[in-house]
């Protein structure tokens, strides 16, 4: 009975599966030190961010 009560709550909404967090070492202009870029970007533009400079 368990399996089928996990197994229906992956068939409702599958918004969050759009997303992907992605996380990208930035160097500080300021400080030359290198900073982290953590952000939730949806599936198809995960390689846009990371060209992006």
């Amino acid at each position: 009975m368990a399996k089928k009560a996990v197994a229906t709550l992956h068939e409702g909404n599958k918004e969050g599966r759009a997303y992907t967090k992605v996380i990208k070492m930035v160097k500080s202009p300021k400080t030359g030190a290198y900073i982290f870029d953590e952000q939730m970007v949806l599936n198809e533009k995960v390689q846009d961010f990371f060209n992006n400079k």
